[in-house]
């Protein structure tokens, strides 16, 4: 799945598809896998929110926006929904869920 408005939005009925069509889907963010999803890998959208909040400062306090550098994601999550890994009849391997950062049963 792609980040998108289109996706967030329609998140209930795309996983509920997927679940119903037996498709292993890895979605954009962990509030995905938490509605049921498989698995996620995306930014992690608190830490972006932060780097937002501190431009914001930053042009308050009277910077120019031009001047500002275009910054980057610096921390992505990986989460696993096991749950929904046996109802499709996967074995996630004990080396994916130690990479994971979130495993939900």
């Amino acid at each position: 799945m792609l980040p998108d408005l289109f996706t967030a939005t329609n998140r209930r009925s795309i996983i509920a598809l997927a679940a119903q069509h037996r498709l292993p889907a890895v979605y954009p963010a962990r509030y995905f896998v938490a509605g049921g999803g498989l698995m996620s890998y995306g930014i992690e959208l608190l830490d972006t929110y932060r780097q937002a909040a501190s431009y914001v400062d930053r042009i308050l306090k009277g910077e120019r926006p031009g001047d500002l550098p275009v910054q980057q994601p610096t921390k992505f999550e990986f989460v696993i929904n096991l749950r929904t890994a046996k109802a499709l009849g996967l074995t996630v391997p004990p080396t994916l869920l130690g990479r994971a950062d979130e495993v939900i049963e």
